[in-house]
């Protein structure tokens, strides 16, 4: 694993780029905000249809794809529901 470990936020399009490589530090490739984009996008919807879909704006869903971005399980789930995918979580013991 190279050693990419940021202090700043990536912007999408490398957090994207090293995802797909498999070059992402094992500490973001969990980022909310760039999954759910990531979801979004792959679902090939706009904003703006996703946010008819959630009953949101388009603001939210632009806020909610940020990086910085903290959104509940609860709504990443209707998010993917919304995006036809389905959330699955994997829960680990930590000790």
């Amino acid at each position: 694993e190279l050693n990419l470990a940021r202090r700043k936020p990536r912007n999408f399009l490398e957090w994207e780029t090293l995802r797909r490589w498999d070059q992402l530090p094992s500490a973001e490739r969990s980022v909310p905000g760039y999954l759910l984009r990531l979801a979004r996008e792959e679902a090939g919807l706009t904003q703006k249809v996703l946010a008819s879909r959630l009953g949101t704006s388009q603001q939210a869903v632009a806020q909610a794809e940020r990086w910085q971005s903290n959104p509940t399980i609860a709504f990443m789930m209707e998010w993917m529901r919304a995006c036809g995918c389905e959330l699955t979580l994997d829960v680990q013991q930590v000790s």
